[in-house]
This record gives C-alpha cells, structure tokens and sequence, in this order.
C-alpha cells in the first residue's frame, strides 16, 4: 500500500513541475505577442508575473517532495518516539498538531517570499511585518483551539464507533458546514473591517437586484482588503442566515456601479443556478470517497511507516497524502466548475447587460494582472475558472480581432477612463 501512495506521489509530483514548465514556455511564447484584453504594458507584466509564478511553485514542488519523502522516511516515527501520551485523542492533538505546524514552518519561506517579495514587486501586497504577524498569531489561536476540538472530535469517533469511518465523514462535513456559517463572522470579528456601503445608492441598487433574483442575505458590506492586497474581488459569504454580501473596497474604487451589479449578476448566476449546493454535494462525495479509503486503510501501511494504526496514525497519513488524491479529482472538478462559470456569466450579463459584465471583466483582468491565455494542459489541471479569451467568445466577442485592446476595447464598450 505504501508503494502506491509513493508512485501516486511521484506521478503527482512530475505533473505538477511539467504543468509548471510548459505554462512557463507557453506564456514566454505568447507574452511576446500583440497583447490582448489587457493593455501591452499589463500584458507583459502579467505574463512576467505568471512566469515568476511558476519558477516559485516549481521550487515548492521539489521542497515538498523532500520533506515528503523525510516524513515516510523517518519523520513520522521520530514524532512518534517524541511522544509519549496514553490517551487517544490527546496523543492525536499533539501528534496532528506538531505535524501541521512543523510543515507550516518549514513552508514559511515561500510564503514569506510570495507575500513581501514577489506581490510587492509587482503592486499587489500591501502587507507589513507587523500585520503579517497578527494575521499569523489569529490563525494560529484559531487553529489549535477549534482544529484541535475537531482532531479530538474524529480520534474519539475512530476509537469508539464501528464503520468509523462513515461517521467521521458524516462529523466533518458537518463541520465544513458549520465553518462556512460562521466564517463571515470571524472574519468580521478577528481579521477585517466589515462596514456597511458609504454609497448608499450603490446599496440601494444592489440590494434592488438581490430582491430581483431572490436572494435574502444579512446585509452588503465593504471591506478593507486594500490594507493586504490590491486585487479585486467580491463574494456572497456565509449560509443561510449568516449570508452576506461581501465588495473588497478596492471593487468599489475601480468599478462604476453598472460594472459592479455585472459581477454581482454573476454570483448570483450561481446562487439561481444551484451552483452553491451543487458545490456542496460534489465536496460531500470527494470527502466521502476520501474517508472510504483512509478509513479502510491495512495494518501493513502503517508498519512500513513505523507508527501505530491509531488515530493520530490515520489523521496524519490522512493529510499527508490527501493533496494527491486532490490533485486528481480536480481536473473533473475544474471541468465541472468551468462549465458553471459559463451559465454565470450568461446569467449576469442577461440581469445587467453584456456590457457591462465586459466591462468588469477587463477592467477586473487590467487590476489583477492576470495573464489571458495559459496552455491547455494547465487550465485542465488548474483552471476552475474559464480562459479570459473563452468568457468573452461565449459572450460573443472575439478578442484576437482587435490589435490594440487598450483603445479598441474602450471603443467597442464604452470603457471609461477612471
């Protein structure tokens, strides 16, 4: 068993750094091609940005593959012997813990690296030390007490239940539901300013189109993104009576308002379309297939690991080895996903306009620097989103047609300067 993890891992491992360099030679190649839907300075500076991408998770991807190969090697028994702890659920606390927080640590220099060095480089990071640090400490505190209540949950529910497994599905799921309740709220609580719109009638026009299409939420705030990044962005937080509309400031600031109810036409594409609890089912069933293999895991895999086939044990291998049953999931999910972005935009630039959903979508691609066209075997493996160059065809508009899209697109869609 532990051979087929190693050879799924391998497998995993090669996909990865290939996708990497042939996403590299694709956007070298393209990048020194008339620009298109971004203006020629942001098309250079967005393929220069995805190449430096890249070259980091090319570096990721052999740093992990080491400290993978250490694990199975003799990391997870020399945690082990450092543990010495009777109680079940404690032992997995400890265990788990020291686990994740050792592989965070060991991961923080590309993190450090992304976040200070390359996002600044190119005017998305906005993040200091000192607030880099607080946002860490609040995720720390957050993980080890609710991550080590959920450890102590599942360990309990190893230990005590037969078919463990089925319920420990049925515990987690619920508690992924019970984190996108409340999440909003943490958020609002511990990492961001939530505030109601300042523009009131901006407000009053989105809570008009929320009516329109029948979404009942707790209210429509901004946030104060720009204090971490100065990308874009917008999104419909929370379930049920938790539910939020949620416009990163920096939204506000780009876009007019007509832009503005385009993108949120398009969130509310997927809420019409059921795509929230589509979503919802298809993470149910990867989880439960998860469960159903690490929960039916032999005696063999874990001696070959040296540890014991208890709670702690099956978390663990359970996290270390999930990302490569993830990884080859995704590219049905990413197909799934794709498909349900098309009928998104579809239904927003039918409750707004084409125009203007256009309008956000460029302006949207101009302020996030990202690089229209990637190469095919990429967006299979990452792309949960469809290629800019495919939205605009299914909207109709064939983007190699113009030659300068910093002038023609203004043109053709009456893009104000701002």
């Amino acid at each position: 068993m532990l051979e087929i993890f190693v050879i799924a891992y391998c497998i995993y491992f090669f996909l990865n750094v290939y996708t990497s360099f042939m996403q590299i030679g694709f956007v070298s190649k393209a990048r020194s091609m008339p620009a298109i839907i971004l203006n020629t300075m942001k098309y250079e500076e967005a393929g220069s940005y995805s190449i430096e991408k890249e070259k980091v998770s090319i570096l990721s991807s052999f740093y992990d593959f080491v400290l993978f190969i250490l694990w199975i090697g003799f990391g997870l028994k020399s945690l082990d012997s450092l543990i010495n702890v009777d109680q079940g659920w404690l032992k997995a606390i400890i265990f788990v813990d020291l686990f994740i927080i050792i592989n965070w640590a060991l991961s923080l220099p590309f993190e450090l690296y992304t976040t200070f060095k390359l996002d600044k480089k190119y005017g998305f990071s906005n993040m200091t030390p000192l607030l880099f640090i607080k946002d860490t400490v609040k995720t720390g505190i957050l993980f080890l007490l609710f991550g080590s209540l959920v450890i102590a949950g599942i360990s309990l529910i190893i230990e005590n239940l037969p078919l463990w497994w089925i319920w420990g599905f049925a515990f987690i799921f619920a508690v992924i539901i019970l984190i996108n309740m409340i999440y909003p709220i943490i958020r609002d609580k511990m990492f961001d300013k939530f505030e109601p719109l300042k523009d009131k009638e901006l407000e009053s026009k989105i809570e008009k189109l929320l009516d329109e299409v029948g979404f009942k939420s707790s209210g429509v705030f901004s946030v104060d993104a720009s204090k971490r990044d100065n990308r874009l962005n917008a999104y419909f937080g929370g379930l049920g009576s938790t539910k939020r509309v949620v416009l990163f400031d920096t939204l506000v600031e780009k876009l007019t308002h007509n832009e503005l109810l385009a993108v949120l036409g398009h969130e509310l594409g997927h809420f019409k379309n059921g795509d929230i609890l589509k979503n919802i089912g298809i993470m149910g069933i990867v989880m439960f297939v998860f469960f159903a293999i690490f929960g039916n895991l032999n005696d063999e895999l874990f001696l070959k690991l040296s540890i014991n086939n208890e709670p702690y044990a099956i978390i663990t291998v359970f996290l270390l080895f999930s990302p490569i049953l993830s990884f080859f999931l995704m590219p049905l999910i990413s197909l799934i996903s794709r498909h349900n972005e098309y009928a998104a935009d579809e239904f927003g630039s039918n409750l707004q306009s084409k125009n203007d959903l256009v309008n956000a979508l460029l302006k949207l691609a101009n302020e996030n620097k990202s690089f229209p066209l990637s190469h095919p075997l990429y967006i299979f493996f990452y792309y949960s989103h469809p290629p800019l160059v495919e939205r605009f065809k299914e909207l109709g508009y064939d983007v190699y047609k113009i030659s300068d899209p910093s002038d023609a697109l203004k043109e053709e869609f009456n893009i104000d300067d701002e």
